[in-house]
């Protein structure tokens, strides 16, 4: 199967070629992943006395970042199936980023639950004696579905690329990689039945993953919102986490086109129109989250609920600045940026996606963690530290480890299959596309 040979020259590069710099980046990250694993390894022999979770605070760092990496998955999902749905034609040099940022989040987001239960050899409970009454059992099931979903996905738009790298004679790589690329294509030669066949596929796979990510994370939200804790009890939070999922996915998918064009001089492809397109989607998104989060507090402000107000005022002193970053400037700030064309460039509105998806974490950081400080029954005349909660180096370690094999997988998955996939680029003639 051939593709233009422009295509090939411009986006085969990355996978021919690695350079000093690339090892030292990756070799920086696998750092960190090592100081992350120093650093589990120390949980599991001392136990969780070394986080600074304790019995007030039963969640930390490692539930936000387990429901900030879901949302990130999920968000790539819609982003990838809504833009294949409808057709989209700017969405092809941009739409592969958004589906390995579905398949690596997913992937990494469940490790952080992993590192929050106590008791780690007896995880396969939740496989043999599940409670299907336990929303954690819906969780388990949910993701798993996910993830098979999201992986057949990811393949079924590999293919098409893999036989074309398969059958590029001029292409500069190891006999391994030649070997792989022939085992991986499963004998695509382009016919029209083969095209056929692929993409109602990827149709089908499209439509079931954006139906999977919606339910998927409103389950997610859903173990939040039927609990009876002060600020996580809303029915409100199944469409608020679905809306926020996007609007992080949006701005790291921002992020991830800046990165890769500017390190493999893709301006040709990945052009400022893609760049202004997805961030007045970030806009947009930034409309409806505003709504959300306005309507969520407002509720729980108006309807004077005790517990609801003690939490509300705790948000407005001890957490205010946080407050303020992720529900304010988080929102308004990447909205202004991009709403005003005069502002729309391209490092502009990479600096207003960047704002956006730190203000969600925090946001996540600020739904869990003055709610677990605000129990129904406080504990009297114990420690402020038992009951305050403050992440140890553990727990940051764990984090950043996290970031950091989401980043190592993405540069390994460069290595092996175009960041801009090929078969897309080649479908509509690339003027088209760009103009």
């Amino acid at each position: 199967m051939q593709a233009d040979n422009k295509l090939l020259k411009d986006l085969t590069p990355e996978i021919e070629n690695t350079s000093y710099r690339w090892y030292a980046v990756f070799f920086i990250f696998l750092v960190f992943f090592a100081i992350g694993i120093y650093g589990l390894i120390q949980q599991i022999d001392k136990g969780h006395i070394v986080t600074g979770m304790r019995d007030n605070v039963v969640w930390g760092f490692y539930i936000v970042n387990f429901i900030f990496f879901m949302g990130l998955s999920y968000s790539g999902a819609l982003i990838s199936g809504v833009l294949h749905l409808f057709g989209t034609q700017w969405r092809k040099p941009i739409i592969r980023m958004a589906e390995l940022i579905t398949v690596i989040s997913l992937v990494i987001g469940p490790f952080f639950i992993f590192f929050c239960i106590g008791r780690l050899d007896r995880l396969y409970f939740l496989f043999i004696y599940p409670r299907i009454q336990s929303p954690i059992t819906w969780d388990v099931i949910a993701i798993m579905t996910d993830l098979v979903g999201c992986f057949i996905y990811l393949y079924l738009s590999f293919i098409e690329d893999f036989a074309i790298l398969r059958d590029y004679a001029d292409l500069n790589v190891p006999e391994w990689k030649k070997k792989l690329y022939r085992i991986l294509s499963l004998g695509f030669t382009g016919t029209e039945k083969q095209l056929k066949i692929l993409g109602n596929a990827r149709t089908i796979m499209s439509a079931m993953i954006i139906a999977i990510a919606i339910i998927v994370y409103s389950v997610l939200a859903w173990i939040f919102g039927v609990t009876l804790q002060p600020g996580w009890h809303s029915t409100i939070f199944g469409p608020y986490f679905v809306i926020a999922a996007v609007y992080s996915g949006t701005g790291l998918l921002i992020i991830l086109m800046w990165i890769f064009r500017k390190i493999y001089h893709l301006e040709e492809y990945i052009t400022r129109r893609h760049f202004v397109n997805v961030g007045v989607l970030l806009t947009v998104i930034a409309a409806f989250y505003g709504y959300f989060t306005f309507s969520d507090y407002l509720t729980k402000w108006y309807g004077s609920i005790k517990m609801d107000s003690i939490l509300i005022d705790k948000l407005f002193t001890e957490y205010y600045s946080l407050f303020i970053f992720a529900n304010y400037i988080g929102i308004l700030l990447p909205g202004i940026i991009i709403a005003f064309p005069k502002f729309r460039t391209i490092p502009n509105i990479t600096v207003a996606a960047a704002i956006a998806l730190l203000a969600l974490w925090v946001n996540r950081y600020i739904i869990v963690i003055p709610t677990l400080e605000t129990p129904f029954l406080p504990i009297q005349d114990t420690r402020p530290a038992w009951i305050n909660y403050a992440p140890t180096w553990v727990e940051w370690a764990l984090t950043i480890a996290g970031v950091s094999i989401f980043a190592m997988l993405f540069m390994l998955i460069s290595k092996i299959a175009p960041i801009i996939s090929i078969s897309e680029m080649q479908e509509k003639d690339k003027e088209e596309i760009l103009h």
